[in-house]
């Protein structure tokens, strides 16, 4: 008779595995793959740790590990990943969400009027996290979410029906402005900044996210000169402009700002006291 592996027993045995495959989250990964396949939560898993599983999810775990020792990201492999306490759909066509992007979420709300109708635009919207965030606080918040890539606005489109707040939001195929009409209180982005010449150095995950989501030119600033450049035109008075960026690149587009005519209002620091968000107002 073939030994029935328990749900610990499969954890243990993978988070080794994934240890040995240079992941830094192996133990937190295998719960999360495993509790995916059992539609369980981590609590739950914990709470059957003696529970024996059969051939066939023995057979779609270790596929997913194996999978995740290829470095494949976690969220890919389960397609979600939770962002403002949403639970977004991913695929490899958008960008994975990050707890620091919730920061610019934040600053926008505290810009805003609360209970005031206000059009934001997002601009490389992706799986539309930012937007579906800023739209699901506020029934008065409406937001037109920019992305070039087709299949990532599909992702945000069908994250919008799924949170039913598809009437808040208007999704449009674009590079940043070039389709862009209207005039915004808020324009929000999470651009592309690393620098090319660091692209091939990131983590086996990042490798595996789109390139378009990551390249942010020569030195990582590109974005943050078209998108400062172009804003005023598109800007009430008075708007802002929130912007996530590189840990060290606060000074370089602190100043890129002030060139085009910005009052710098702060740089908000992130979770690890690193720069990560910067925030101007256009009058």
């Amino acid at each position: 008779m073939t030994k029935q592996h328990t749900i610990g027993e499969l954890i243990n045995l993978s988070a080794g595995y994934l240890e040995g495959k240079g992941c830094s989250s192996a133990r937190l990964d295998a719960e999360l793959l495993l509790g995916h396949v059992l539609g369980l939560d981590r609590l739950a898993l914990y709470l059957n740790f003696d529970k024996p599983l059969n051939n066939q999810e023995v057979e779609q775990y270790r596929n997913l590990i194996g999978r995740r020792g290829q470095r494949i990201p976690v969220a890919y492999l389960t397609g979600e990943r939770e962002f403002y306490s949403l639970p977004l759909q991913v695929t490899p066509a958008v960008l994975i969400p990050r707890p620091e992007t919730e920061l610019v979420v934040d600053k926008v709300l505290e810009l805003i009027e609360p209970d005031e109708p206000v059009q934001i635009l997002d601009l490389g919207t992706g799986s539309g996290a930012i937007a579906l965030a800023l739209a699901c606080q506020d029934p008065n918040i409406f937001v037109t979410g920019v992305d070039l890539s087709k299949e990532a606005l599909a992702v945000a489109k069908d994250n919008a029906l799924r949170l039913e707040v598809d009437n808040q939001v208007n999704f449009v195929q674009s590079d940043l402005f070039q389709n862009v009409q209207g005039k915004y209180g808020v324009i929000c982005s999470n651009p592309p900044y690393i620098p090319q010449a660091q692209l091939g150095s990131l983590a086996p995950e990042i490798g595996v996210e789109p390139a378009m989501a990551l390249d942010g030119g020569g030195d990582g600033l590109d974005f943050y000169r078209r998108i400062l450049n172009q804003a005023p035109s598109y800007l009430e008075e008075p708007g802002f402009v929130v912007l996530e960026i590189g840990w060290d690149q606060a000074p370089a587009v602190q100043a890129l700002g002030e060139k085009e005519g910005f009052q710098w209002l702060e740089t908000v620091v992130d979770y690890g006291g690193m720069d990560r968000v910067v925030v101007f107002q256009w009058q």
